[in-house]
């Protein structure tokens, strides 16, 4: 007999054909589950507690899906699904895994039955480019004048969170603030700050159109409020230089020591002496100030405030049209920036700084009121969400109902699609139709309506031409979700298919995983069960 040839070092694990399709599609069904009953209106809410004790309340897939702890790479790839759609749309990251999931689950019936993984995903792929030309179909075109089109696009994307109690007002704030920094028909929703201070309670959010920084003046005696503020930003401690190699000092007398102690002195006051000269009574430094410089700007009426974050730099520049200064070498009054006031308030403990009647009205604060810290972090995540919906809405243009009706849409015109295709590939694309009902069955079970019974209603809707008849959770019915105003955008729906058709068909390719242990110090390390997450 041969001698055996080792190809794989010791302690390597490797599962292949069926068992490695098996295993994946399983890793995707159980996170797929995790947060199929936090979708719509009705969707629970889930408690996640790390190794530090730290707490987390949300219902956001991504938030949920990102503190969950996974070890098992099928599972790794389902969850990076929820972070592209979070960085690329905004929301719908819950849709996107449950529908993953859900493919992964109709094409394991279909792999039972014999069919093989090629054809499954070739029929994926044919309805997903169907999906998406179906969309086009049922989009709703708004323009950005239509306020109230982008009042229920916010008020949808709000309604399945912890914040939906105050959406009326809150879609408000939402809208006023995307349309304040919109800019040829774009919206950079990094120029929209978000600070969240506890107490009083949510209906007390505001918008504020100028920026909030949450940081406060550095000298008692500087003044709280500055009217006309002539503003200099700098990128540069207001501190003496420390030499970037050890040195010594020898001092011999007394003298020598004050000496010292006055040259010192007069440098400070020397860096306060060139900001006062510019004329400028407002400086924001991102980096030290020196007790001794804190004291000259004081004594000169000038309020100051170090420290400040890059991004907050960045969007003050923008705002008062100051350059964000390096060198104090040559400053002029040509380096100022301006804004009608800047002023310090104290917001629940805290103070903080106004910089409002900015000449340039592009950045903008939203200030989020709330009893806790937990509902605070929720909140935030509530109203990036609806920001992202209504930049999409700005940006687009195009509208799809919500409530499951574009999915029964698809679902319905898939299956006389299918009747084109060759045999085995109608059952893969009759797959496709089947999961992608998902979502108005989940909205429905989660609202405690019988899915099957709804699912009926609204494919009976559609044989009579209302293809805009989705599920209403709270009245617990099927309705006309144009009517209500339920509205998601078109590009939300988009990333959410192809993205799940995607990932679906990449892990269905998969035959063959080979895993290689963890090694510590005292050899080959166990590695935790596939499925422990």
């Amino acid at each position: 007999m041969s001698q055996p040839i080792i190809v794989l070092r010791e302690g390597t694990e490797r599962t292949k054909g069926k068992d490695a399709l098996n295993n994946n599609i399983q890793a995707a069904k159980v996170i797929s589950e995790a947060v199929k009953t936090a979708l719509g209106p009705k969707g629970m809410d889930k408690m996640l507690v790390d190794s530090f004790g730290d707490v987390v309340i949300t219902n956001d897939g991504a938030t949920i899906l990102k503190e969950i702890d996974v070890q098992h790479p099928g599972a790794k790839f389902i969850i990076d699904l929820a972070k592209t759609q979070d960085q690329e749309v905004g929301d719908g990251t819950t849709t996107v895994v449950v529908l993953a999931g859900e493919l992964l689950r109709r094409a394991q019936d279909l792999l039972e039955m014999d069919i093989h993984p090629s054809i499954i995903v070739e029929g994926y792929r044919l309805a997903m480019d169907k999906s998406l030309e179906l969309l086009e179909d049922i989009k709703i075109d708004v323009e950005i004048e239509d306020r109230d089109s982008l009042l229920n696009i916010a008020k949808t994307s709000m309604s399945s969170k912890i914040i939906s109690g105050e959406m009326e007002a809150i879609s408000q704030v939402i809208v006023d603030a995307a349309l304040a920094i919109e800019e040829n028909g774009k919206v950079d929703i990094d120029d929209i700050t978000i600070i969240k201070k506890q107490g009083e309670s949510l209906s007390d959010t505001q918008l504020i159109r100028g920026l909030i920084l949450d940081k406060e003046k550095v000298h008692g005696d500087m003044p709280s409020s500055v009217k006309d503020a002539k503003i200099l930003l700098l990128n540069t401690a207001l501190e003496t230089n420390k030499t970037e190699f050890d040195s010594k000092l020898n001092i011999e007398t007394a003298d020598q020591v004050q000496q010292f102690l006055d040259r010192e002195q007069s440098a400070l006051k020397e860096m306060a002496d060139k900001i006062t000269a510019t004329g400028a009574n407002v400086v924001f430094c991102q980096k030290g100030i020196d007790d001794m410089v804190q004291h000259f700007l004081a004594k000169s009426g000038v309020l100051a405030v170090r420290r400040v974050k890059k991004s907050d730099m960045e969007k003050l520049s923008k705002s008062t049209g100051g350059p964000i200064i390096s060198n104090l070498t040559d400053l002029s009054e040509a380096d100022l920036g301006k804004a009608g006031k800047v002023a310090e308030q104290k917001i629940a403990d805290d103070d903080v700084i106004f910089v409002t009647e900015t000449p340039q009205s592009k950045s903008v604060t939203i200030l989020i009121r709330g009893g806790t810290e937990f509902v605070l972090d929720e909140y935030e995540r509530s109203i990036h969400d609806a920001l992202c919906v209504v930049r999409n809405i700005i940006e687009d243009k195009q509208l799809v109902p919500g409530g499951g009706a574009p999915e029964l849409y698809m679902a319905n015109e898939l299956r006389d699609f299918k009747l084109e295709q060759p045999s085995k590939i109608q059952l893969a694309i009759e797959a496709f139709a089947t999961a992608i009902e998902v979502i108005p069955r989940a909205l429905a079970e989660n609202a405690g309506m019988d899915p099957i019974e709804i699912i009926g209603e609204l494919n009976k809707m559609y044989k009579e031409g209302k293809h805009q008849y989705g599920v209403d959770p709270i009245a617990g019915k099927i309705d006309d979700m144009k009517k209500k105003g339920v509205m998601e955008p078109v590009r939300v729906k988009k990333q959410a298919i192809s993205s799940a058709a995607e990932a679906a068909t990449i892990l269905l390719r998969i035959d063959d995983v080979v895993s290689a242990k963890n090694l510590d110090k005292g050899g080959a390390g166990g590695m935790p069960d596939d499925m422990d997450f």
